[in-house]
């Protein structure tokens, strides 16, 4: 069976209680309940392995870490929402560089091996929950192939055996795999897998990560939609379809797509993110692509965004852009 035929149009948030290395956060069950009630049915939880080993030993597990995970699994199922587990601080690799890795997911045996265990104890851990309300994610945003680090056969390896080492495990389990570059890249050589591939909503990137200091958006020229800019090039509507248009092209293989990762930094003027994330919107509606923003709560959230262009509406002591929220369940 196809997987496009066994997903359906996900539509939520990233959830980033796990996302730092050094802090595990507890979840909030009322999160899971306004999704639920506002109408969406997906969120994905980017995980750290580093908050749940002991001594820097990649074998060695605290339990109670994963008990903070088993919470998530559970509310998901209370409130009809998909949760998808994402590695986005693997064993050898991280998109962020706040931590240095002492190996590398691609090329070393080690790590790969680090990584195929701690699939392994989720797979098991999890075994009896339907698809229907888990995934697995495998790792978050691949960089661009390079000699130096990772070419496309070394990544098509990595996953290659990660999903062949779950399914042993778990023969049932829904896996999503981001695009190479940054998940901007789809992998049509990984359509035999029957796996959902997963896309990104930030392009262009002059216009999302606008300041962001982790890419060098300090000095960026102020975002307008259309017209934005992107790394030398001007972005707009028709540049933008023809991008999702290389995804939908997995679509008519038989291969599910889902934007992973979605959204606009705060310093973005809000009326601009509005007016492309409502093409960006309309454009995977069209193409029956589904999407979770980046984040739900923070600087790309309708919670507690900190913009101050924004009339915000106080939401149980939080502060919740209801525009953006409305242009979401539009969608």
């Amino acid at each position: 069976m196809k997987i496009k035929n066994v997903i359906p149009r996900w539509k939520g948030f990233n959830l980033t209680n796990m996302f730092l290395f050094h802090l595990a956060k507890d979840f909030d069950e009322e999160d899971f309940k306004w999704i639920s009630e506002w109408g969406f049915n997906f969120v994905r939880i980017p995980l750290c392995y580093r908050l749940w080993i002991e001594d820097d030993n990649v074998y060695k597990i605290k339990e109670e870490i994963l008990e903070k995970i088993d919470k998530v699994v559970a509310w998901g199922q209370k409130y009809n929402i998909h949760v998808s587990l994402n590695f986005h601080r693997a064993p050898g690799y991280c998109v962020n560089n706040e931590f240095t890795e002492k190996f590398n997911l691609w090329r070393d045996e080690s790590a790969l091996d680090a990584f195929c265990f701690h699939w392994g104890i989720f797979a098991k851990r999890y075994k009896r929950v339907s698809s229907k309300y888990l995934s697995f994610n495998l790792v978050n945003e691949p960089l661009h192939p390079s000699p130096e680090v990772m070419t496309r056969e070394d990544h098509n390896r990595v996953i290659r055996r990660t999903v062949e080492y779950i399914r042993n495990i778990d023969s049932e389990r829904l896996i999503i795999i981001d695009g190479i570059s940054y998940g901007n890249s789809p992998l049509p050589e990984l359509s035999d897998l029957n796996v959902v591939q997963s896309c990104r909503g930030y392009l262009p990137m002059g216009l999302t990560h606008y300041k962001a200091n982790w890419v060098g958006g300090e000095n960026w020229p102020e975002p307008k939609w259309p017209g934005a800019w992107h790394y030398g090039e001007i972005w707009d509507r028709e540049k933008l379809e023809r991008h999702y248009d290389e995804w939908a092209k997995l679509i008519g293989m038989g291969v599910g797509v889902h934007c992973g990762e979605a959204g606009a930094y705060k310093f973005t003027p809000h009326k601009v993110v509005i007016a492309w994330l409502r093409d960006l919107l309309e454009i995977l509606k069209e193409r029956d692509i589904g999407f979770a923003l980046w984040n739900f709560k923070g600087p790309f959230g309708i919670l507690d965004s900190d913009r101050s262009d924004v009339e915000y509406e106080d939401w149980y002591g939080h502060k919740l852009d209801r525009e953006m929220l409305k242009l979401l369940q539009e969608y």
